[in-house]
C-alpha cells in the first residue's frame, strides 16, 4: 500500500547509518526529555495534514508508537497519503504563556515564531510551528504595533478559538477550556516523504525551519523552481485570459480584486518560462492572457496616446503604462515579432505625456474617463516602471524622443538620490539605458544603487521580493561597465565579493518564501499553493505578482550564477548552505 511505503521510506532513511548517528548526536546534545516525542504528518495534497504522535523511552519505541497511530488515522479518516514527513522533538523551553509576547516581538514579523507550543507536560496537547501558524493559532503583532511599542506583554495571544476548530473540525477533540498558564515551545529535527518516494532532511534552523536541505542554491536547483512556479502562474490564467488573482491558504480565502498592472506583470514570468523551455503548448493561454490586457483594458486619448486603465478604481496609473511596454517589448524579443510595435509606442506616448519633459519627473495618477489629474504622486516604483518601459520603447522603435525622456528620467533620479527607495525598477532602468547612453555618471548611480543597500539586503529577514532583482539587475551593470572598460572611481570602493554574497545569501533566503510540499501541506488546500511562492508576514499570501517577482530575480540569477560563484568561498557556501 502507499501509506505504508511512505512511512517506511521515513523509517528507512531515519534509522539509517547516516542518519541516526546525527539525530542521536542532536537528541544528546539538545533534548533533556523523559520521553522522545515523534509527529507524523499525512496528507493527500488536496486537504491539511493530519498530524499524530508517538513517545517512547527509545527513539525505536517513539517512532513505533507514532507509526502505529499514524497508521490508525490513515485507516479511520481513509487518508490517500501522497506525502508524509516526521518531525523529531529535540529541544524544549517551558515559558510563561504570557512570555510569548516577548518571542513573537523579538521575531518582530507575523507568523515568524519557528516553534512548536505544547499545552502540557505530556504534548496531549502539542502542534508543529506549521501547525501554529498555518491555523493562525497566534494572534501577532503588527510591525507598526512593534516600532512604535505598543505590545501588551500581559496579554495572552494564543487564539483559544482558532486552536480549539483545529481540533475539532480536523480531530474531533472537544479541545482546551482555557489557555493554560504556562506552555513548553519546542524545535525539532524534521524529514518529508515527497510523492515518488524520496526523502529529504529539513532545516531546523529559525528562518529555514521546515523545508528541504539542500547542498547548494546553484542554477540548476533554481532553475526547477522557476519552471514549478511559472507553471503554477500558466496554470491560474482562465479560458478568458485573466489570472486568478491569489491566496491567502491558511483558510483557502480567495483574494479579492483585481490589478491588471499585476496582470500585466505577471505575463512578463510566463513569457521567460517559454525563454527557457520552447514548449509551443505554452502559447495560447500566453496570448489569451495579453489580449485580456490589450481588448479590455487598454484607451485611447487620441490616435496615438493609448493608456492602460484600472476600470474598477477608474484610474489611469503610470506604472500601468509602465509594465505593459515591458511586457509587450520582452514579447516581441522572445517571440521575434514586431506584432505590438505600434501599441508600445503608443503606450511610451502615454507615459511621455505625464513626463514633465524639463525635471524628468512623472505625474502618477488619472481619473478616467475624463483623463483629469487625480495623484501627482502614487507611489515610487512607477518611476522606474516607466523609465524602463520608454528606454525599452526607444530598444524596439529607435525613436530619440523615448529615449531623451528616460534620460531625463535618470537625471532626476540622481539628483534626488532614489538609492534610498531600494527599487528595483530603478535597477532596470539604469541597465537599459546604459546600452544605450554609457555615461559614467549612469553607472556609478547603479553601482551605488547596489552598495548603499547591501548591508540591509544581507540582513533582511523576511524574503522580499524584489531586492534580488535589484541585485541581479545590478549585477548586469556592473559586468557591462567592466566589459566596456570604461574607468570610474566609484569602482574603487566597490566590494564585489560582498555583492557576489549577498546575491547568493538573498537566493537561499527566498527559498524560505517557496511553498515546498512540506510546508503547503499545512494549509487548508494543499494543492491550490504548492510550487507557488508566498509572503509569510502576510499571512502566506500568494498573489499573481509576488509570485512574478520571485521567479524574476531568481530567473537572471540563473543566467550569472556561473559569474557569481568564483567570488564564493567554500566556507562562505557551509556558512549559508547549512541553514539558520
Amino acid at each position: 500500500m502507499k501509506e505504508i511505503s511512505q512511512l517506511t521510506a521515513l523509517k528507512d532513511h531515519i534509522f539509517s547509518d547516516a542518519s541516526i548517528s546525527v539525530v542521536n548526536h542532536n537528541l544528546l546534545q539538545n533534548y533533556a526529555g523523559e520521553d522522545l516525542i515523534i509527529f507524523i504528518s499525512l496528507c493527500n495534497t488536496k486537504e491539511r495534514a493530519h498530524v499524530v504522535k508517538g513517545k517512547g523511552k527509545t527513539l525505536e519505541s517513539a517512532w513505533k508508537n507514532a507509526e502505529r497511530n499514524a497508521k490508525l488515522a490513515i485507516a479511520d479518516n481513509k487518508i490517500d497519503v501522497i506525502w508524509a514527513k516526521a518531525d523529531i522533538v529535540n529541544s524544549v523551553k517551558e515559558i510563561r504563556t504570557k512570555d510569548l509576547n516577548i518571542e513573537v516581538v523579538s521575531n518582530h514579523f507575523r507568523n515568524f515564531l519557528r516553534k512548536g507550543i505544547a499545552f502540557d507536560s505530556n504534548f496531549n496537547f502539542a502542534f508543529l510551528e506549521t501547525e501554529v501558524n498555518g491555523n493562525k493559532m497566534i494572534t501577532y503583532y503588527t510591525e507598526k504595533q512593534i516600532s512604535n511599542m505598543e505590545v501588551d506583554y500581559d496579554s495572552v495571544i494564543l487564539n483559544l478559538k482558532n486552536i480549539n476548530h483545529y481540533l475539532k473540525f480536523y480531530y474531533d477533540n472537544k479541545g482546551l477550556t482555557a489557555i493554560p498558564d504556562s506552555i513548553t515551545l519546542f524545535t525539532t529535527i524534521g524529514f518529508f516523504c515527497d510523492e515518488p518516494g524520496f526523502v529529504y532532511d529539513l532545516y531546523s534552523g529559525e528562518l529555514d525551519c521546515s523545508r528541504r536541505a539542500i547542498h547548494t542554491a546553484d542554477n540548476k536547483v533554481i532553475e526547477k523552481v522557476i519552471i514549478d512556479a511559472s507553471m503554477y502562474l500558466y496554470g491560474l490564467i482562465k479560458p478568458d485570459g485573466q489570472f486568478t488573482y491569489g491566496y491567502f491558504p491558511i483558510f483557502d480565502n480567495e483574494i479579492e480584486g483585481y490589478n491588471i498592472a499585476r496582470h500585466t506583470s505577471t505575463i512578463w514570468s510566463l513569457i521567460n518560462l517559454y525563454r527557457m523551455t520552447g514548449n509551443d503548448e505554452l502559447v495560447p493561454k500566453l496570448n489569451a492572457a495579453i489580449n485580456f490586457l490589450l481588448e479590455g483594458n487598454v484607451v485611447y486619448k487620441n490616435d496615438v496616446t493609448a493608456y492602460v486603465v484600472e476600470r474598477a478604481a477608474g484610474e489611469i496609473k503610470l506604472g500601468g503604462n509602465g509594465v505593459a511596454v515591458i511586457m509587450l517589448t520582452e514579447y516581441m524579443d522572445v517571440f521575434e515579432t514586431d506584432k505590438y510595435v505600434d501599441m508600445v509606442k503608443h503606450l511610451a506616448n502615454g507615459i511621455l505625456q505625464l513626463q514633465n519633459q524639463y525635471t524628468g519627473e512623472y505625474y502618477h495618477v488619472l481619473n478616467f474617463p475624463d483623463y483629469s489629474p487625480k495623484d501627482e504622486f502614487r507611489v515610487v516604483y512607477y518611476d522606474g516602471e516607466a523609465t524602463f518601459a520608454l528606454t525599452r520603447a526607444y530598444t524596439f522603435t529607435r525613436e530619440q524622443i523615448y529615449l531623451d525622456g528616460a534620460a531625463a528620467a535618470v537625471k532626476n533620479f540622481i539628483e534626488k538620490n532614489y538609492t534610498k527607495h531600494r527599487d528595483h525598477w530603478v535597477a532596470y532602468a539604469l541597465n537599459e539605458i546604459t546600452k544605450y547612453i554609457p555615461d559614467p555618471r549612469y553607472y556609478e548611480f547603479a553601482l551605488r544603487n547596489v552598495k548603499v543597500n547591501l548591508s540591509s539586503i544581507y540582513r533582511r529577514t523576511t524574503t522580499y521580493h524584489t531586492y534580488l532583482e535589484l541585485l541581479m539587475t545590478g549585477w548586469q551593470t556592473y559586468k557591462r561597465l567592466i566589459d566596456s572598460g570604461i574607468v570610474i572611481e566609484y569602482l574603487e570602493g566597490f566590494d564585489v565579493k560582498y555583492f557576489a554574497e549577498t546575491i547568493y545569501k538573498r537566493a537561499f533566503h527566498m527559498l524560505n518564501g517557496y511553498f515546498y510540499p512540506e510546508v503547503a501541506m499545512y494549509m487548508k488546500s494543499p494543492k491550490k499553493v504548492v510550487n507557488s511562492f508566498f509572503v509569510r508576514h502576510h499571512n502566506f499570501r500568494v498573489r499573481i505578482d509576488d509570485v512574478q517577482h520571485f521567479i524574476g530575480g531568481y530567473y537572471f540569477y540563473t543566467l550569472y550564477f556561473d559569474d557569481i560563484r568564483p567570488y564564493l568561498s567554500d566556507d562562505f557556501f557551509r556558512s549559508i548552505n547549512s541553514g539558520s
